[in-house]
């Protein structure tokens, strides 16, 4: 029991470590994408550390699997490394003792997973979508930021607003380049403001300003100077309200799709905590290592192990969404393979000094070499 004890509070400090390094990793490449939106005209200045919030919140499922089978794996590569396994097999002690302490230290690890597949990660997508269709659906010139050229919706005008004054709608130093079937027209005015008209459309009012029409040196070129000036703003008629995709659905909600694409995001969360849970077991056999040797090796294997894990994961997902598979016959198969793995991994370890083992045969053949030779 002390052991157990000191086993489990080693992962937990293992975890920890781990779980703040990924993190860390995942805030700084989340606020650089986010951040490239927001200087791009894609997402609002205002939505930024929402969105960063969010999308964080969508990899912390990955994370804290990486963070158990990291922490696992290091814990009993260590045990190898210091040759205190050799300790506690030679206690008459077996391999399969190990999987209450790490299920001790894990399950609570794959009930967060759960947690976080099922409930929080949908509505962190629920709520990025809402925050990136309300951007969408704002107004041509509210999505100007001062200091940029902004294209229309319907990519026949291009913005520029010089400032913004106070908190107001109404905008300084406006520049706008218009095209339509009588050619190009500029219009620079020094102030301007979006108003409703009585049946709910939106104009732009432009005051103070100048228009140009054709081409400067020819017949057609036209200039005027105007008090006001008011032109049609483009304005998305979508619901606000519009159905959201299946990764944005809750749970419940996605239980009573029938459709191929619900079905596949339905897979994915079922699989989130599954996998948790097999590769914190595969860890304790997998953390096998030379204690004269280095344990780099492990880590990459662990790796590669998980990435190839969830990758194929994906492509049973990418299966039932292009339906070529059924729910029923996908969701479980792949995950009954890695745990026929696991048990095939611990029964090797468990039988290393049979004669008939792997490495057993290697050892004996080298040294019928070295007799020959």
């Amino acid at each position: 029991m002390i052991f157990q004890r000191a086993l489990r509070r080693e992962m937990a400090s293992a975890a920890g470590a781990t779980f703040t390094v990924l993190f860390s990793i995942s805030v700084t490449w989340t606020l650089i994408g986010v951040l490239g939106k927001a200087a791009g005209g894609k997402a609002a200045s205002g939505d930024v550390i929402a969105l960063i919030a969010f999308a964080v919140l969508n990899y912390l499922p990955t994370l804290v699997i990486l963070t158990s089978f990291i922490s696992v794996l290091m814990v009993v590569t260590r045990t190898y490394r210091d040759s205190e396994m050799v300790v506690w097999f030679a206690s008459g002690m077996s391999l399969l003792r190990w999987i209450r302490p790490v299920l001790t230290f894990g399950l609570p690890l794959v009930l967060i997973t759960a947690g976080l597949s099922f409930v929080a990660t949908p509505w962190a997508k629920q709520k990025s979508l809402e925050y990136v269709e309300r951007f969408e659906k704002r107004e041509d010139l509210q999505k100007v930021s001062p200091g940029q050229f902004k294209e229309s919706a319907a990519a026949n005008r291009i913005f520029f607003v010089e400032g913004v004054a106070g908190k107001s709608a109404v905008v300084q130093n406006v520049f706008v380049n218009t095209t339509d079937a009588r050619g190009d027209a500029v219009i620079v005015a020094r102030e301007g403001v979006i108003n409703t008209g009585p049946k709910g459309e939106r104009y732009l009012v432009l005051k103070n300003g100048r228009r140009y029409q054709g081409t400067p040196g020819k017949a057609d070129f036209q200039t005027m100077e105007f008090d006001s000036y008011s032109m049609r703003v483009t304005q998305q008629t979508q619901d606000l309200e519009s159905d959201h995709e299946a990764v944005a659905l809750p749970t419940m909600d996605l239980l009573k799709q029938t459709g191929s694409v619900a079905r596949a995001e339905l897979l994915w969360r079922i699989a989130q905590p599954l996998t948790c849970l097999v590769l914190i077991l595969l860890a304790v056999p997998l953390g096998f290592v030379n204690p004269r040797a280095g344990s780099s090796a492990n880590l990459i294997i662990a790796l590669l192990v998980f990435f190839s894990y969830s990758n194929f994961v994906k492509l049973v997902e990418a299966s039932v969404k292009q339906g070529k598979g059924s729910f029923g016959m996908s969701w479980w198969p792949l995950h009954l393979a890695a745990v026929l793995v696991v048990c095939g991994l611990f029964a090797w370890r468990l039988n290393l000094n049979h004669r008939y083992h792997p490495l057993a045969l290697l050892a004996a053949y080298k040294r019928s070499r070295n007799k020959k030779d």
